[in-house]
């Protein structure tokens, strides 16, 4: 019984090692549509590469900035990252201006520079039934965001 115990627990830790190995390859927007003045919902292209066993992300939060100033705040729930792969996963979320944003000021995101704009990205992990954590992912290049 000691053994099984053991094989278990070597067996949860190797997998836990490897969610901080996660990494996110590509972010990108499929489509935004605005839901008010202040707010949006769209669907988020999130390429991830997981080396880990199947992990569930129960949340995401993040900030999308252009240059050094922070512009959006980007919720969503969860999605299901497969094992031991690398794609690009759909994810509905909800994006609203932050406080002193205004449509206006975003003009510059469409007419400058893409180079300028990325994210800050919070997620939740956790293997199935197993404990979590976060994993940050900071200046993230948004691909072709004003195709």
């Amino acid at each position: 019984m000691a053994m099984l115990a053991l094989a278990v627990l070597v067996a949860a830790s190797c997998g836990v090692s490897k969610v901080k190995d996660i990494k996110v390859t590509s972010v990108d927007f499929k489509y935004i549509t605005p839901t008010s003045a202040r707010s949006l919902d769209a669907v988020l292209l999130l390429g991830i590469d997981n080396p880990a066993p199947a992990i569930k992300i129960s949340a995401l939060e993040g900030i999308v900035s252009y240059g050094d100033r922070a512009l959006v705040s980007v919720t969503s729930g969860g999605i299901d990252l497969q094992k031991k792969s690398s794609q690009v996963y759909e994810v509905p979320c909800t994006a609203s201006l932050l406080d002193g944003v205004s449509l206006l000021s975003l003009i510059p995101v469409f007419t400058g520079s893409p180079d300028a704009l990325k994210a800050d990205v919070r997620l939740h992990v956790a293997l199935k039934n197993g404990p979590g954590t976060d994993l940050v992912f900071n200046d993230l290049k948004i691909l072709n965001f004003t195709r």
